[in-house]
């Protein structure tokens, strides 16, 4: 489980294919400190497994599975990526529940800038997400914790600060750059929970 806080931004050093899939290698600082084998960091809003490490670098393996749900498989050496490390019982829960599992991928359909030095950047939002979205809710966008400013049929947007744009990868991010989105686990089982009791067809 995570928060959807930002640790760190790493970076790319290598894509290693293996079979079908890919193995990342990722340059970090923080995320090192107590990193083990099988630790879970996630990736962009990805929760992967540490497969190795050295004092600068760790490798996560991403099968064919990971790599057509998410955009993961648009990373280059050199790209930038939001880290985070799962979060520990006596942690706080500053963000909401994120379990790395990404729901679906969107693309930013504008990026609008204010005079204050804050953002706001509008997402396409499909018909199947659309139903777990709500005004004001928490959703992650590449691993960020974030909360709904607004909605529409087609499209929601987040409003994003100038430390939140500093420090995770949503400052370089621009219209038509495609993220990874994972919902509020809660709407989901709220919802499954309905149907069950045939309240939602």
């Amino acid at each position: 489980m995570f928060t959807g806080l930002v640790e760190e931004l790493g970076h790319v050093a290598a894509l290693e294919p293996i079979g079908d899939g890919i193995r990342l290698r990722i340059a970090a600082t923080t995320v090192m400190d107590d990193i083990e084998m099988g630790a879970s960091i996630a990736v962009n809003g990805v929760c992967l497994t540490v497969v190795e490490f050295d004092g600068e670098h760790f490798a996560i393996d991403a099968v064919p599975e990971t790599m057509n749900r998410t955009s993961l498989g648009q990373l280059e050496v050199g790209s930038t990526v939001n880290l985070e490390r799962s979060v520990r019982s006596s942690d706080r829960l500053g963000g909401h529940i994120v379990q790395g599992h990404v729901d679906a991928t969107t693309t930013i359909v504008k990026v609008e800038s204010y005079e204050d030095g804050s953002w706001r950047y509008h997402f396409a939002l499909d018909a199947d997400t659309a139903p777990y979205v709500v005004e004001k809710g928490s959703i992650t966008i590449d691993g960020i914790s974030l909360t709904i400013a607004s909605l529409t049929d087609d499209e929601f947007s987040i409003a994003v600060i100038p430390h939140t744009a500093e420090v995770t990868t949503l400052g370089s991010r621009q219209a038509g750059d495609l993220v990874n989105l994972e919902v509020d686990v809660l709407a989901k089982y709220v919802e499954r929970q309905l149907r069950l009791m045939g309240q939602v067809k």
